[in-house]
């Protein structure tokens, strides 16, 4: 008679139950080593599927609840995912990230009534500055959807006032100041956001952008070549790069 084989992570799952810390510890590095890629970051649908394995061994885990939401609303269902961070809420959690993100599934989920009592409720909530930057900053976001431009440039600003290192904010706020035409201010700016996090293409591809526009080419290279390090499948900068090597070339 042929043995059966159970799922290992199933299988390692028992043994935390079973506080079998060890063998639950050591199970989970070999399914690892098994498959390293699992590990890289930002890969979200491998790890929604874990999660969803949790739920079907403990359908009151927060952290997998709302790791499968933050997964539908990222792939476009926001709807979806209201439905996971409703239940948190059912279940008594109650902090600033929860409402943050009920505000911002609401918004796009066009349920425009619960958005902005989701945000108060959120900015209430928040129990240090950077969970209050947090807040403001998608709250710009808020307002850029709905093409209130001054509204998101108070947000942003707002963010920074909380924390300085919001790179996100920075970035966002280059981009409001380049509609502008303020062209120093918001190289300044994307300049800032590019050091506070180089691993973020859209500074660097907003800078290469900036500088191409006004005729800096070397600086315009050196930024795209950045933003494609951060992320080579970006299309847009492809092309700035391939556009930059064609000035290049007749020079």
């Amino acid at each position: 008679m042929g043995s059966i084989e159970m799922d290992p992570l199933l299988l390692a799952w028992s043994y935390f139950r079973r506080r079998k810390f060890q063998q639950c510890a050591d199970l989970c590095t070999q399914v690892l080593e098994k498959a390293p890629y699992d590990q890289a970051m930002n890969n979200i649908s491998s790890a929604a599927e874990y999660y969803k394995d949790v739920l079907k061994q403990d359908n009151t885990h927060v952290e997998a609840i709302a790791c499968i939401g933050s997964n539908h609303f990222y792939s476009d269902q926001p709807e979806i995912a209201l439905r996971f961070y409703r239940r948190l809420l059912q279940m008594g959690v109650y902090n600033c990230q929860l409402f943050n993100n009920l505000g911002l599934c609401c918004f796009y989920a066009q349920q425009y009534d619960m958005t902005l009592t989701s945000f108060e409720r959120a900015l209430s909530l928040s129990e240090n500055e950077e969970e209050a930057a947090d807040v403001w900053y998608n709250l710009g976001h808020i307002a850029v959807g709905i093409g209130d431009l001054s509204l998101a440039y108070q947000c942003f600003r707002l963010a920074l006032v909380n924390n300085n290192n919001h790179a996100e904010a920075y970035n966002n706020l280059a981009v409001l100041e380049m509609r502008k035409g303020h062209v120093e201010q918001a190289r300044a700016l994307l300049q800032t956001a590019s050091s506070l996090a180089p691993h973020m293409y859209e500074p660097h591809f907003n800078f290469a952008a900036l500088s191409d526009k006004i005729g800096d080419l070397q600086r315009s290279y050196v930024a795209a070549q950045k933003s494609e390090a951060a992320f080579p499948d970006h299309i847009d900068t492809q092309h700035l790069i391939k556009q930059l090597k064609q000035h290049f070339a007749m020079l």
